[in-house]
Order: C-alpha cells, then sequence, then structure tokens
C-alpha cells in the first residue's frame, strides 16, 4: 500500500476521531492509524462525563470551563442518544469548601457558559427528596447542579463512523512506525499489528494525537523536538453493584482537596471515581491500585449509609491521562486544557501535536487543529460539526423518550431493558440491527446480556469489532452483565470468526 492523503492522523481515541471527522468534512482525504481498537486506551477510561469541570473554577481555569461548558449544549444536541443530562448533588462537610465558596461557584457554573438546555442549581435539604436516607445523617444540606454523562467510548466510534462515511481510511490494529520526509510530503511506515506487515502511506501533514504515547510518537519522526511536555496521571475507576436508587449523581469532597463521583451505571452498578496518580511506564498497562480501590471505598463510606469495600467491586478500570505538564506539585491541579503544537520547516511538510485536553472539549480541539493547519492544507476554514448529529443522533425533536417509546412500538418483543440499551446506544440507526424482525429468534443467536448475532454483525460490519474485548466492554458494557462462562465462550467464536 503506498497511498497519498491530504492528513494522516496517529490515534484513534477521542482527539484523532474528532479531527478526522473535521477534516474529511471540509474535503480532504484523511486517513488514521490507530495500534489497537479505537478508543481501546484513555478514551475509554473517562469519569463518562461531559461537563465543565467544576472544580476547575477554583483553579481559575475560567476559559477551559466556559469552553466545555459551551461544547455541553453543543454535544448534547448532536449526540442525544449517547450523552443524557444528569443530577449531582453535591453534599456541604464543614470543614472543607465553605457554602458560600459552593454557592459562588455553581453561580458561575450556571452562567459563565450560556447555560439554555439544564436546570439551574439550587440549594437542597438532603433529610428530604429522593437522597433521603442515602447519605449519612450528619449531612443534612447540600446543592443540586446539572452535567452530562455519555458512553465515551461509543463517542469515539461515532466520531470515527462519521469520517469514514465522509472517506476518510480507518486503519485499526495498525502501528506507526516511523516518517520520512520524501519530495516535501511525510512517508509513514505503518505496521499491521497482528500480521506484522509493513506498509507506506504518503501524507502532506501528520497529526500526533497519540494520547499517552504522544512523545513516543515524537521520537520516531525527524526534526520534531517538542517544547510541551507531558505528564502522565492515572485515573482509576470501580464499579460496585448500585449504591441507592434514582439516576442522580452525588459529588463527593475529599479532605485532600480530590473529589470522587458515584454514577448510576448499566442500571444494577454504581461507578465511582476518579484517583489522581502519578504514572511511569507503558500507558496499556495501567490497571488500578489496591490503594486506589481503598481510597475509593473510604471516601464513599465517609458520605453514605451503606458501606463498601473491595470485595464489592465488581470491574475496575484505570486509563493514563497525557495532561500537559503546568509544573503543578499536585498532580490533581495539573490543568487539563489542551495544547496543539505545530513543526514544520522550509522543504518539511507539517507535524501538529495533540497534548492534553478532555473529552467534553474534543470537537473544540478538532476545530482549533483544522485552524492550524489550514496553511498547509487549504479547504474550508468554516466548522461545521457543531451543528451536524452525529450517526444515530438525528432522533425527532431531539427527544429520546419518544424516539424510545417508538422503538417499543415497533418492536414490542423487545425485553424493555434491550430497548432502552440498543436505543442508547446506536439511536436511529437501530433499524439496521433490528431490521424486519418480527422475534427475538429473528435476531439469531443469543449470547446473553441481550446481545444477539444481529448486534454483533452490525458491530463487526460498521464499527471494526474484531474481539470479544471489542463488543462487550467498548461498544458495549455487556461484560458487566454476563456470567464468566457466556464472556469466555464469546471471545471464543469472536477470535474463531464465528
Amino acid at each position: 500500500m503506498n497511498d497519498s492523503f491530504d492528513l494522516l492522523i496517529i490515534g484513534g481515541g477521542i482527539n484523532g476521531a474528532g479531527i478526522a471527522r473535521d477534516a474529511a468534512g471540509r474535503g480532504h482525504k484523511v486517513a488514521l492509524v490507530e495500534q489497537g481498537d479505537l478508543a481501546s486506551a484513555t478514551s475509554s477510561a473517562s469519569t463518562k462525563l461531559i461537563h465543565g469541570g467544576l472544580r476547575y473554577l477554583e483553579l481559575f481555569e475560567f476559559r477551559l470551563v466556559r469552553e466545555a461548558l459551551i461544547e455541553r449544549e453543543r454535544l448534547l444536541a448532536i449526540a442525544p442518544h449517547i450523552i443524557q443530562p444528569m443530577q449531582f448533588v453535591l453534599p456541604h462537610v464543614t470543614g472543607l469548601r465553605p457554602r458560600w465558596q459552593i454557592r459562588c461557584g455553581l453561580f458561575l457554573y450556571d452562567h459563565i457558559g450560556g447555560r439554555h438546555r439544564l436546570p439551574a442549581s439550587h440549594g437542597v435539604s438532603l433529610a428530604h427528596g429522593p437522597w433521603a436516607g442515602t447519605l449519612q445523617p450528619q449531612l443534612t444540606h447540600g446543592f443540586t447542579y446539572s452535567d452530562c454523562w455519555v458512553d465515551d467510548s461509543r463517542l469515539v466510534i461515532l466520531n470515527a463512523m462519521d469520517a469514514a462515511q465522509r472517506g476518510t481510511v480507518i486503519r485499526t490494529h495498525t502501528r506507526f512506525v516511523g516518517a520520512s520526509v520524501q519530495d516535501g510530503r511525510w512517508r509513514a511506515r505503518v505496521e499491521d499489528t497482528a500480521s506484522g506487515e509493513q506498509s507506506t502511506l504518503l501524507a502532506r501533514t501528520i497529526v500526533n494525537a497519540a494520547g499517552p504515547w504522544v512523545e513516543d510518537v515524537l521520537r520516531h519522526v525527524p526534526r520534531s523536538a517538542n517544547e510541551t511536555q507531558i505528564r502522565l496521571v492515572k485515573g482509576s475507576h470501580i464499579v460496585v453493584p448500585r449504591m441507592y436508587e434514582g439516576e442522580h449523581a452525588f459529588l463527593l469532597q475529599h479532605p485532600d482537596g480530590r473529589v470522587v463521583f458515584t454514577i448510576p451505571y448499566q442500571q444494577e452498578f454504581t461507578l465511582v471515581g476518579t484517583t489522581d496518580v502519578p504514572y511511569e511506564g507503558n500507558p496499556a498497562d495501567a490497571t488500578i491500585s489496591d490503594d486506589e480501590v481503598r481510597y475509593l471505598c473510604e471516601t464513599v463510606n465517609e458520605y453514605f449509609v451503606r458501606s463498601i469495600s473491595p470485595s464489592d467491586v465488581r470491574w475496575t478500570y484505570a486509563g493514563v491521562r497525557p495532561l500537559s505538564d503546568d509544573e503543578s506539585t499536585n498532580v490533581s491541579k495539573v490543568t487539563r486544557d489542551y495544547k496543539l503544537e505545530l513543526t514544520a520547516g522550509p522543504g518539511q511538510p507539517a507535524l501538529l501535536s495533540v497534548f492534553g485536553g478532555k473529552i467534553t472539549t474534543y470537537r473544540r480541539l478538532a476545530e482549533a487543529a483544522l485552524q492550524k493547519l489550514h496553511p498547509f492544507l487549504g479547504g474550508s476554514k468554516q466548522g461545521w460539526t457543531d451543528q451536524a448529529q452525529l450517526p444515530g443522533g438525528d432522533l425527532p425533536r431531539g427527544d429520546f423518550s419518544a424516539f424510545l417509546e417508538g422503538v417499543q412500538r415497533r418492536w414490542p418483543f423487545l425485553p424493555a431493558a434491550v430497548a432502552l440499551r440498543l436505543a442508547r446506544s446506536y439511536g436511529t440507526r437501530i433499524s439496521q440491527i433490528i431490521g424486519g424482525a418480527k422475534t427475538l429468534e429473528d435476531l439469531g443467536t443469543h449470547f446473553g446480556a441481550g446481545l444477539t448475532r444481529a448486534e454483533v454483525d452490525y458491530l463487526r460490519a460498521h464499527e471494526w469489532a474484531r474481539s470479544g474485548e471489542d463488543v462487550l466492554w467498548r461498544r458495549s458494557k455487556l461484560g458487566l452483565h454476563m456470567t464468566a462462562e457466556e464472556r469466555s465462550e464469546f471471545a471464543r467464536l469472536m477470535q474463531a470468526g464465528a
């Protein structure tokens, strides 16, 4: 293979997929290579929030918070199936942040980003309402505010799908080996990680969106010394059986200044996270430590009537955030803002490296990247991704509840939980999975937890799924609902190509 492209993107996380989508929509010929599966690293290991970052206000990151809150509104509009509003309860704790500080912060949070769709914050009595009886009795007062929940790995997949529909060549399990300059273009060598076969791609520009591997990529590109240094910070999460009724989340303050979220997750569980731990080594090897598990359990137990212990943990995940190093002595205070560093010289094509960022601002980051590359690529300067729905997001009037009712009427044989999951995951593309089926049996083999042959075939054909892990832990979280035997058998069938 010796194809020529306007833009070669290294990295299939949210930033790489977002840039590919934006560039393809502007008419550029784009290729994206990812050494593993799409969203297989940091982008599937987030706290699953589309939010401004309330605690960043006390770090004076007002521009970042404002941009993120504006993006929250836009993303909710273009992906109303995988993004949903969520109410957060912030208990006040004597001796930690005072009420006036919290109240002022929430007032600013309500107004700095031009909130339109979500309810405003307000004070509440924790002894009444849906949270009554959930928290320790000494916690009597708190505040509520709104943000959004997102299926993070599906957000990556949908951006990649849209990019592919607009002509982007996407090659997963393809490792970037190195690049040289040939006739004013990049000559990039890539390797299929399964076969070991190498091929060459020619590109006018390269975008290094390799996340925690961004500096590794730079070491394989000539004359690409970077000014920005990254700081690897590990964030870990645990999943435990559902701790309380209701669809609201809690934001829990810790005496060390950090915050921990508890979020309703997959109907039967509660997601707890995150930690901030300095990390060294291969980001692919990141796992939660025993100390992190204890830290999360102990934080939760300070607030809830029902306590949890490490033995309650049903699943864990950890991801390494490639943060732009601002020399902060506290890793929790390292900026979550992004930096774009452009390298180009006489006779040398452009290389753009992405440092830092958060999932909420990926779309805006992509616009900024295309603005920097415009002198080298030409084409349209006009952004377009703020208005165009992601695949499956074209719900009538953006009303998910009405859409779900329509799904249940059209396919009444679907169990309620399966209908909800499919509607949330695929939006209007659900018809490409269910089609003209009249019964559950029409959807083929049932692998467990509502996963059918029809859905697996769709994921293979349209979403680059290859393995059991791709399907059970990224395209869905059905691994949480399956037995160990069902997971093992499904992984075997995927590996065999059955």
